[in-house]
């Protein structure tokens, strides 16, 4: 079974090392020895830090294209041009297609999805979303039975260092990503992960799988971290919560929810205790209850494993000649419910004039808008001024909003410092 490569990259070089150093028993769970027989490179000649024949490197995607023999084409390229176009070419010479690209699939899956079913070929996309954990496949298949009623996840290795750094070592945001990225877990330009955008992507394809329905990347509301301090952290943990970027999707009546964003989660939380740049997907149905993914969301080897997966699994179907995989379960047409409407409790604080009736003021504002106070404390005071935590009952989030915007405008009040949603209780 002849397989190409699309890049040799940190993925494509775990791909080539897992196919190689596994290839016996990979041959005997599949039934056929899996073989690379293209890679396509921009630079024949440079070091990759793997050891591959010569005779395999090519710069042409015609050499894949044209090859009769290649069956199976694994994009491991990452971006939209010319990924689209190679992967695109490949299912209409009716060749099967392995991706680990998340922009790919959240911006152009549907239309992929549907030439791979018009052509009977696989198009399968493990890789793209949480690296090594299996959660595509379960969704799809394991859980197919399930309506499933939520999705929430850390599905962004980086930022969850980061928080994780922040949360058991005091450290600030800048602090805690320089470390990052000394470590190598963020990229120089850091902003698609501590902007939230890497993992709007992901959540784009896990409610458009979980849900039965189109998520469009831009219907994704997206907040980052980067204005979390190590202050926030620690009034989370006086409150018992702890502050995870999370992903999370909700199928509610209205509409289907849609958002990424720091989060406060009860330390008892599941998600609450995973750390460091492991990530995790907790999934609630109306058969199966409450199931949890976890592992390594990213790097060369745990991403690798589910590009080899689907490899085999391509394989498995091509050698005997079996219908191609489910494609796009997207038939239903569910609308976004808009985030003015999402309900959520919310954490505050405020710094603000330290004497009688500033307080009020501010109660009075909020309940204005209907926004109700659940607690409020007062955490330190210079005499002239004071930092107060304010955590609401669940509001709407318009609501929230424009109660925001009346306590800005009061002369008393001269930070609004954070707003993070609270989930979970």
């Amino acid at each position: 079974m002849k397989v190409a490569l699309l890049g040799l990259g940190t993925v494509g070089r775990g791909v080539y090392r897992l196919l190689t150093a596994n290839a016996y028993s990979i041959a005997q769970k599949v039934g056929a020895a899996v073989e690379i027989a293209r890679i396509l490179v921009r630079d024949p000649g440079k070091d990759r830090g793997v050891a591959v024949e010569p005779s395999l490197l090519t710069t042409s995607y015609g050499d894949i294209l044209e090859d009769p023999e290649i069956s199976i084409v694994v994009e491991v390229m990452g971006g939209i041009r010319p990924a689209l176009d190679y992967v695109m070419a490949a299912l209409e010479r009716g060749k099967s297609v392995v991706t680990a690209n998340k922009d790919l699939i959240a911006a152009h899956g549907r239309e992929l999805l549907q030439e791979a079913m018009a052509r009977n070929v696989d198009l399968l996309f493990e890789g793209s979303v949480a690296g090594g954990i299996p959660i595509i496949r379960p969704l799809k298949h394991c859980l197919a039975a399930n309506r499933i009623r939520e999705i929430m996840g850390i599905i962004n290795g980086t930022t969850n260092y980061i928080l994780t750094k922040m949360t058991f070592e005091g450290t600030d945001f800048l602090e805690a990503l320089r470390e990052a990225q000394a470590r190598g877990y963020a990229e120089a330009d850091p902003s698609a992960d501590v902007e939230g955008l890497d993992a709007a992507r992901k959540l784009a394809i896990l409610a458009s799988i979980a849900f039965n329905t189109r998520v469009a990347l831009d219907s994704v509301f997206v907040e980052g971290i980067s204005r979390i301090t190590a202050r926030d952290i620690a009034y989370a943990g006086e409150l018992n919560y702890v502050i995870k970027l999370l992903g999370i999707a909700k199928d509610t009546p209205e509409g289907v929810e849609v958002r990424v964003h720091p989060t406060m989660i009860p330390k008892n939380h599941p998600l609450a205790s995973v750390n460091d740049v492991y990530n995790a997907v907790y999934v609630r149905g109306d058969a199966v209850g409450e199931v949890m993914f976890y592992g390594r969301g990213a790097g060369e080897m745990p991403t690798a494993s589910a590009v080899t997966g689907d490899i085999m699994e391509a394989a498995r179907r091509v050698l005997h000649g079996a219908p191609a995989l489910v494609g796009c379960t997207c038939f239903a047409e569910k609308p976004v419910k808009p985030v003015g409407e999402i309900e959520s409790k919310y954490y505050v604080r405020l710094l603000v004039a330290d004497r009688p009736g500033v307080l009020a003021s501010i109660a009075y504002a909020f309940g204005d808008k209907e926004v109700s106070l659940a607690s409020v404390i007062q955490k330190h005071s210079d005499g002239e001024r004071a930092e107060i935590v304010m955590v609401t009952h669940r509001v709407r989030e318009r609501n929230m909003q424009e109660a925001l915007q009346l306590v800005e405008r009061l002369s008393s009040v001269y930070q609004v410092g954070s707003c993070i949603r609270v989930e979970g209780d």
